[in-house]
């Protein structure tokens, strides 16, 4: 029970986080490695999608009824995703993290660079007339994201505002949103393999996709009440953070 009190916890910290700017992952996982350090990697990973799936839903589900979003727009980019995350998954082993990690570092380091430096960056939303060609962008950076995610993830959600921002002029909160439902796409598609294979803890799973929708709800709130300079902020500490991580997986080896 003090297990599942400690990572509940955690789960509400890690949807309230997602829901804004992304990065979910980066407090959920580690927590259950260090609560759980007995259990099996797959079971530890599918109840973090588990969880996670839930919140994101919610979170989606929020940004629906208060933002307009563009379908034309997600869905070529989700179901692209939800495709290519099982090519990621299924190459994972043959691209080790030792080789990833400095790329995605140094994507990242730019990512704040660029996003420090253009201060009106996400604060201005003009989106682009949505045709055949943003359309096929969309189809390519939904792949690109989905297989990133599959095969390797921190960050996921945070390259995806990033990309939504940069080549559809969004802001921040309608980025935010977009990405909610790629995300949810990228998540089902883990599930597909960890449901059937038996790697969910259910016990600890349901109890932290509970408290997850509880942040998530939380910070989709804070998100669309505080406007897209408040989701700027956040999403520049939280690239702080994982260049912070990244880094230090490089120097611990």
């Amino acid at each position: 029970m003090m297990d599942i009190a400690v990572l509940s916890v955690f789960a509400f910290a890690a949807g309230l986080i997602d829901a804004a700017v992304g990065g979910g992952g980066l407090i959920q996982i580690p927590a259950l490695f260090n609560v759980l350090p007995t259990a099996q990697p797959a079971a530890l990973l599918g109840s973090n999608k588990l969880a996670s799936v839930c919140g994101t839903s919610f979170a989606a589900r929020s940004f629906i009824r208060k933002v307009t979003l563009d379908w034309g727009l997600i869905v070529p980019a989700a179901l692209s995703a939800f495709v290519m995350s099982f090519a990621g998954a299924a190459t994972v082993s043959l691209v080790p993290p030792s080789v990833m990690r400095p790329a995605v570092l140094v994507l990242i380091v730019l990512m704040a660079f660029y996003t420090f430096c253009k201060k009106d960056f996400g604060t201005l939303h003009k989106p682009a007339k949505i045709g055949r060609k943003e359309q096929c962008l969309a189809v390519l950076i939904g792949g690109a994201i989905g297989f990133y995610d599959g095969l390797f993830g921190p960050g996921t959600g945070s390259f995806l505002i990033f990309l939504f921002i940069r080549f559809f002029a969004l802001d921040f909160l309608h980025a935010s949103a977009s990405a909610k439902l790629v995300n949810i796409a990228t998540n089902l598609a883990a599930l597909v393999f960890f449901v059937p294979s038996g790697n969910v803890l259910y016990a600890i799973a349901l109890p932290m996709a509970a408290c997850n929708v509880i942040g998530a709800l939380t910070g989709t709130w804070l998100a669309v009440r505080k406007g897209a300079g408040f989701v700027r902020g956040l999403f520049l500490v939280l690239l702080c953070v994982l260049i912070a991580k990244l880094s230090w997986d490089l120097l611990a080896g």
